[in-house]
């Protein structure tokens, strides 16, 4: 059984930062992809950042130059270092995993960036 736990989430001033970890059960290299979604109220759930097992990266273009998606294979982590947060960067942000043609979730953790 597969688990992704997020931490790291919480409330920040426009221009501030977080870091954001998932923390897998098992090995991150196990997986073809892992990366961040995020959902606002109202909104569809949307891809933040992503790496693949080869290190490759992409991300959303509302987030280029601001976000950066990085592991730690020792510690079976990925993180999402967030800076100049927006107020509309606010929303659950969710870790995923990807194997295959199976999908994880994590449980997901609040970010809200006031003005």
């Amino acid at each position: 059984q597969v688990q992704l736990v997020e931490s790291g989430g919480g409330l920040v001033q426009a221009g501030g930062s977080l870091r954001l970890s998932c923390a897998a059960s098992g090995s991150i290299f196990s997986f073809d992809v892992m990366g961040w979604y995020r959902q606002a109220p109202g909104k569809q759930r949307e891809l933040v950042a992503a790496i693949n097992s080869g290190g490759s990266t992409n991300y959303a273009d509302s987030v280029k130059g601001r976000f950066t998606i990085s592991r730690d294979r020792a510690k079976n982590t990925v993180y999402l270092q967030m800076d100049s947060l927006k107020p509309e960067d606010t929303a659950v942000y969710y870790c995923n995993a990807r194997r295959l043609y199976d999908y994880y979730w994590g449980q997901g953790t609040q970010v809200t960036v006031s003005s």
